[in-house]
């Protein structure tokens, strides 16, 4: 049966005065839900498992509130489905992933329509729910989820919601390129932040003992490429180094930027 490990941190960075990036870990089955803390093992044989980053958008502290109510209405939203699948209702992960961002959606578009200083926040987020077989995962933002196979060869699974993003799918722009590009911070797709409609981005993979998982807000991004990143992951920790996997993403991630707020969850198949 497969185990989970994982780690977690988040830094404010050097220049914001607030942190407006959330992140969750939780167990849960039809009876009941467990948070987790930033780092532990645990295995997948009762209960599935969901860890998710969010970055909240809005002035003042809407934004740190947007990625709050985000975060929070996972643990509401998702056991709800587990109990349908308890009680014989077929149910799948895609349209349950969909329904639970169109609900936060909805959760913060009310917020911000009824009170003035949370007017346009909203949030990005990327989650990944992982079953005894599968990993579904859900994303919308310029949040990113990585994964990188026990044979190498690590992978952006998500899709940046930019414009930049877009530009560099397509070929049109490098990694270099798209990290100064003076459009990288504009999303075109995000909950709330006055957006009509959500349609996020949801798919799956078949996991395999070894593989890896990160689950990133763009303060990492900013902070290290790619092959910085996969070269983290895929470095052995040390019996005589106590720092996780994600406490060195966002330490050298904040060391080499710290522009924004950087967030790190990693997740290890054993």
């Amino acid at each position: 049966m497969k185990k989970l490990a994982w780690s977690a941190l988040s830094d404010r960075g050097k220049i914001r005065a607030n942190n407006e990036d959330s992140f969750i870990g939780m167990c849960f089955d039809a009876r009941e839900v467990h948070l987790l803390g930033k780092h532990g093992e645990a295995p997948l044989e009762q209960m599935d498992m969901v860890f998710a980053v969010s970055d909240g958008i809005g002035g003042a502290s809407a934004g740190e509130f947007a990625s709050k109510i985000t975060v929070e209405r996972i643990t509401k939203l998702l056991p709800k489905a587990f109990k349908q699948t308890a009680a014989g209702i077929d149910v799948g992960a895609s349209d349950v992933l969909s329904e639970l961002y169109t609900q936060i959606h909805k959760a913060l578009a009310f917020v911000g329509a009824s009170y003035e200083e949370c007017r346009g926040m909203g949030a990005t987020l990327s989650l990944c729910w992982f079953t005894p077989e599968w990993m579904f995962f859900g994303h919308i933002g310029d949040s990113r989820i990585y994964y990188l196979p026990v044979a190498g060869g690590m992978r952006q699974m998500s899709h940046d919601d930019t414009y930049v993003g877009w530009l560099f799918r397509n070929g049109k722009i490098n990694e270099r390129e798209s990290r100064v590009h003076p459009r990288r911070n504009i999303i075109q797709r995000a909950l709330g932040a006055g957006h009509q409609f959500v349609e996020p981005q949801v798919g799956a993979i078949g996991l395999e003992s070894g593989d890896s998982i990160l689950i990133c807000s763009d303060g990492v991004i900013d902070g290290l490429f790619d092959s910085q990143i996969e070269d983290i992951l895929s470095t052995p920790q040390c019996a005589e180094n106590t720092e996780t996997s994600a406490q060195r993403l966002v330490r050298v991630a904040v060391e080499q930027s710290g522009r924004d707020n950087t967030t790190a969850v990693v997740i290890r198949v054993d």
